[in-house]
């Protein structure tokens, strides 16, 4: 979990720095329209809906934007129809890769999702080839600073979580997928504001390479982060301090 959360870490620095505003929004566009789609326009009502423009919020997406992909996904306007598609395969030194993608050409995508695995020296798999190899749990990262460890323990596994670890200048809280929202509604009633939510799929075992095979897996990562129909990347490899010192 904790290799996990620093690969996280990494990725939102990268994006810090990462000029590409419009390819972000339109990821988050896109996943606001198909959470409007599936559960309605009303993000009190829909809480994948409110978790999508919450992070849409926090790229700085105009409201005007969110407001047009909330009405797509309504069907107030026309537009592309997205549908939600996963891939699964395996990177350089067998680690496991599972990829979270909208996309309005699913022939186009999976091609393009080959031909990047292929190129890297990995290979896509079938449907459940590395699925069983990752659970779905909430995940919610809170700063220590201004926090009692203790305190924000009892109040979280009261709502529902399973476990509170402490990364570096983080507390990262794991839920079953079922409270998630429970337990977020509860650290934001306490005043106490996430700086990451969301569901995620953490692997439960993890493989360790030398840095520079590493190396390779983690250009393949980044190459399906930057692919336009890609929403969520996530790994079996494990990002110990060698491996988050050679690709720094």
């Amino acid at each position: 979990m904790a290799g996990h959360n620093k690969w996280s870490k990494v990725k939102r620095q990268k994006a810090v720095v990462d000029a590409r505003k419009s390819k972000i929004w339109a990821r988050l566009s896109r996943d606001i329209i198909v959470a409007a789609r599936e559960g309605g326009g009303d993000p009190d009502m829909n809480p994948r809906l409110a978790q999508a423009i919450e992070r849409a919020k926090a790229e700085n997406m105009p409201k005007e934007n969110i407001e047009r992909a909330i009405k797509r996904g309504t069907g107030e306007i026309q537009g592309e129809d997205y549908v939600e598609v996963t891939y699964e395969g395996y990177a350089p030194g067998g680690v496991a890769v599972f990829i979270e993608a909208l996309t309005d050409n699913t022939n186009r995508t999976v091609s393009e999702i080959r031909h990047l695995f292929t190129k890297a020296g990995g290979s896509l798999g079938q449907p459940g080839s590395v699925a069983y190899l990752f659970e779905r749990k909430g995940v919610i990262e809170i700063p220590v600073e201004g926090h009692d460890e203790l305190e924000l323990f009892e109040l979280v596994a009261e709502a529902g979580a399973e476990d509170l670890t402490k990364d570096d200048d983080t507390f990262v809280v794991t839920t079953p997928v079922e409270t998630f929202s429970d337990v977020l509604e509860a650290l934001r009633s306490a005043g106490i504001e996430p700086v990451e939510a969301g569901l995620q799929r953490i692997p439960t075992t993890t493989v360790t390479l030398p840095p520079e095979e590493a190396k390779k897996v983690v250009a393949l990562l980044e190459a399906l982060e930057a692919h336009q129909d890609v929403q969520n990347v996530y790994t079996t490899l494990n990002f110990d301090e060698a491996t988050l010192a050679a690709i720094s």
